[in-house]
């Protein structure tokens, strides 16, 4: 028999990890789409290299900006409300250190213990951190791990950036008869791969999220083109 391995990640640091696994996934994927329909679009009405780059690095530095500072926002107020409830919970342990350890008993208890020895892991936990034991079990929040909204900003930033890089570069540096081609085909294999590492990472069927990335992404750049196409025939 093989003796088990202890360096494998577990619990939430394996949570931790697939979702910020899935968090640049998803934004390279964001940065795909987004950056593929403006592109696209601007080809289906002129053909000039510089107006298809110059479209295709304002939608990328836009886009990624954007991802970048809605990701610190978001993570910020999550950062926020953990802070808020460890001062509440640090409070009540202060105040009333015996209802709370009554709490933790029965919060241990329910989840499975006997209440002899619910009192006892309790009675441990709270003798060694009662502040951290609190938040784990009671908050779910582990203290020494709090989000981080300026990792979440880079990562987001950079996983948009990395995707948008793909339509960009494939519209500007192929011949003028082959840029659509290689664009639409170079989409369409980067959404294939992206739906997959998706579907994996979340433990899903893969066929479902492919088809449905591929045909977004298709319907994205369908719609854009042929409003630049009309734009373009237009005159404007």
């Amino acid at each position: 028999m093989t003796e088990p391995t202890h360096d494998e990640p577990h619990g939430g640091a394996l949570g931790a990890r697939l979702n910020w696994l899935r968090a640049a996934v998803l934004g390279a994927n964001d940065g795909i789409v987004s950056t593929a329909g403006l592109v696209v679009g601007v080809a289906g009405a002129t053909g000039s290299r510089s107006a298809l780059l110059t479209a295709g690095l304002a939608g990328l530095l836009a886009g990624s900006m954007s991802m970048a500072a809605g990701e610190y926002v978001s993570v910020s107020t999550q950062r926020d409300s953990e802070m808020a409830a460890l001062a509440v919970e640090k409070r009540e342990l202060r105040e009333q250190p015996e209802a709370e350890l009554r709490e933790l008993t029965e919060l241990l208890e329910q989840r499975g213990l006997s209440r002899e020895v619910a009192r006892e892991a309790a009675e441990q936990l709270t003798a060694r951190d009662a502040l951290r034991a609190h938040a784990r079990v009671e908050l779910g929040i582990d203290p020494d791990e709090l989000t981080n909204p300026w990792h979440a900003a880079w990562a987001s930033f950079l996983a948009f950036t990395v995707g948008a890089l793909l339509p960009l570069l494939a519209i500007v540096l192929p011949p003028a008869d082959w840029r659509l081609a290689v664009t639409v085909l170079s989409v369409l294999a980067a959404l294939t791969l992206t739906g997959w590492s998706s579907a994996r990472l979340g433990a899903a069927a893969p066929r479902r999220a492919v088809l449905r990335n591929v045909a977004g992404g298709a319907l994205a750049m369908a719609v854009t083109y042929a409003a630049g196409s009309l734009l373009g025939a237009a005159g404007v």
